[in-house]
């Protein structure tokens, strides 16, 4: 694609940055600070996940021990994990099945998505606020607070990964040579998060259904269409044309323009998220009905059922 048109935002592109330029999350980074003052960075946490990621291997490993580390503390982080994990435990498994063109890319490509919510993850433990990127910092603060719903926890940290960190993902491992190749390698691995995210809408579903908990499914059918604003097909198109613009417009004008646009979009996904279509008082009963329940569980079991 043509680096003048990948830098063409689609109507969607630009409805999700005019949501994220009015989302400020200074207040947002000092709210954060202020409430987890008194706390220490949980250090077990920080074993699991300080060290980069060796290796696929290492990759599934970790993250499914932080995964269920952080379910057992009931930690709210773990929900977006619960997708996350199974997402890379298919990965892994299509690459050892032959499923790609190129399996040392995949593997690469696997490998330094995870370094990005890794990275992200050690950040936020450490406090390190503003070195977060801003979808990271709205979808850990809103976890750490407990004031969401769990359907909105796993959308915060679906929007934050690949909306945002899909786009450095491609850069980190790089789409040239053969970009063809690269990009049909790109696009299975779409398929696996499509899937995923497809079990992720489902499991929810059927999560607040198993505990008693009526008109989840209204409110957040289909999770494709409220994804990044942009739907998940997009999130993934928009990940690519920023990695072309980044390979082949200067650095000085490329990276600039991509930063910008790649996190003003995702924020305004976030922004979207924490503020979905029903009201007040309806939002309230269903925290409330949520605090009666063990929705993050039910949710991680309707996962499990679902893989």
């Amino acid at each position: 694609m043509p680096p003048i048109r990948a830098a063409v935002p689609t109507l969607a592109e630009a409805r999700a940055l005019l949501v994220g330029l009015r989302r400020a999350v200074d207040g947002e980074r000092d709210a954060i600070a202020a409430e987890l003052a008194g706390e220490e960075p949980d250090a077990a946490l920080l074993d699991l996940v300080s060290e980069p990621f060796a290796s696929v291997d290492d990759v599934d490993e970790r993250l499914a021990r932080t995964e269920s580390y952080l379910r057992e503390r009931g930690d709210r982080r773990a929900v977006f994990l619960t997708v996350y994990s199974r997402m890379t435990a298919t990965v892994r498994t299509a690459i050892d099945d032959g499923a790609f063109v190129d399996p040392e890319w995949a593997a690469a490509y696997l490998v330094a998505f995870a370094e990005r919510y890794r990275r992200a993850l050690v950040a936020f433990e450490r406090r390190a606020f503003d070195s977060l990127p801003r979808p990271w910092l709205l979808a850990f603060g809103a976890a750490a607070r407990g004031e969401t719903l769990v359907a909105q926890d796993a959308l915060l940290g679906i929007n934050a990964h690949i909306t945002y960190d899909l786009t450095y993902t491609l850069g980190d491992v790089g789409i040239d040579p053969d970009r063809g190749d690269k990009h049909e390698d790109h696009d299975r691995i779409n398929a696996v998060l499509a899937r995923l995210v497809q079990t992720a809408q489902d499991a929810l579903v059927e999560a607040y259904d198993a505990v008693g908990i009526a008109g989840i499914d209204r409110l957040f059918h289909p999770l494709d269409d409220r994804l990044a604003l942009l739907g998940l097909r997009g999130v993934r198109e928009f990940a690519w044309r920023n990695a072309v613009l980044r390979a082949d417009l200067p650095r000085w004008v490329g990276e600039p323009y991509v930063d910008w646009r790649t996190e003003t979009v995702a924020t305004g996904a976030a922004a979207v998220v924490l503020a979905p279509e029903f009201d007040a008082a309806e939002s309230a009963r269903l925290r409330d009905a949520e605090a009666d329940a063990d929705v993050a569980n039910a949710f991680g079991e309707a996962v499990r059922r679902r893989i």
